[in-house]
């Protein structure tokens, strides 16, 4: 947070982009580092910071907004400078009433399994970082379930994947074309699109043991024996780097699916998955209420 407050030390009203590309500068960081996003993919880790330190010493009063988009520093927060403090946090803000005030109506959220006090994660890293906990744990109870179950099942579980994300078309259409190849090497044959405009082989494999390359080059050759450009292998287990080496290299398109990306496909597209809640998050819109120093 004291970067922040520095950087706005100017007396010059800045908007977030300067914030962040001042920030961004002075801990230099990389490019990755300036384009790392949030779990959720929603947002950018930064400015999820940038805003959130924002937030919570507006509310502390050091910060304030000034007009639509644009804030500056206070008097309050031109006395802290000058008292040259080595850090700011949630800590040191308490020591204003009216912070005090603002999270005492926040203390249900406090006292949650996300709450921060260390500030190594904001709020809402904490809480995509608990999701994200419990889809690996998810995932991972998925395919324990899946690599016990039958060989009929298991085909199941390919179709109902496959169709859910629009191969296939019908799951009547599907589920009589998996397994019903007979050739060597291949399993099922599926519809790339519902008009059956390409074909898609597959060959899937409920295993422990890791797929490696020969087997790769078998599906590879019973494709060239049908003169089919695009497979998919699936397999409860994973594939060795030679494998997967291989596989990008030939002529013919393989996408290889491990035991860890059929979890997560299962998961996306509700496959032995049921929603258990859904939590919309928001946050406060400081342009909407910017808007009150432009009518003053």
């Amino acid at each position: 947070m004291l970067p922040l407050l520095e950087f706005t030390g100017d007396g010059i009203d800045h908007d977030n982009s300067e914030a962040i590309e001042n920030i961004a500068t002075r801990f230099k960081l990389t490019e990755q580092e300036r384009k790392q996003l949030l779990p959720s993919g929603q947002q950018r880790v930064l400015a999820n910071r940038v805003a959130w330190a924002r937030v919570h010493m507006r509310m502390a009063g050091l910060l304030e907004n000034r007009a639509r988009g644009v804030f500056g520093i206070t008097q309050r927060g031109r006395e802290i400078l000058e008292k040259k403090p080595p850090k700011i946090n949630l800590k040191f803000l308490r020591s204003f009433p009216d912070y005090v005030e603002w999270r005492s109506k926040k203390k249900e959220a406090e006292e949650s399994p996300t709450s921060n006090e260390d500030e190594s994660q904001t709020p809402e890293e904490a809480l995509e970082s608990a999701y994200e906990n419990l889809r690996k744990t998810l995932a991972r109870d998925i395919l324990a379930q899946v690599k016990k179950c039958s060989p009929s099942f298991f085909e199941r579980v390919v179709v109902d994947l496959l169709v859910k994300m629009g191969y296939g078309g019908s799951l009547k259409d599907a589920g009589e074309a998996i397994g019903q190849s007979g050739d060597e090497g291949i399993d099922g044959i599926i519809k790339e699109d519902r008009l059956g405009l390409d074909i898609i082989y597959i060959q899937a494999k409920r295993w422990q043991a890791t797929v490696g390359r020969p087997e790769i080059q078998k599906f590879a050759g019973a494709l060239q024996g049908q003169r089919a450009r695009k497979g998919i292998f699936i397999t409860t287990s994973d594939f060795s780097k030679d494998a997967v080496n291989y596989a990008s290299r030939i002529e013919s398109k393989i996408v290889l699916i491990d035991g860890e990306k059929l979890a997560d496909f299962m998961i996306d597209f509700n496959i032995g998955v049921t929603p258990q809640a859904a939590y919309e998050v928001k946050r406060i819109d400081s342009d909407y209420f910017a808007t009150e120093a432009g009518v003053e």
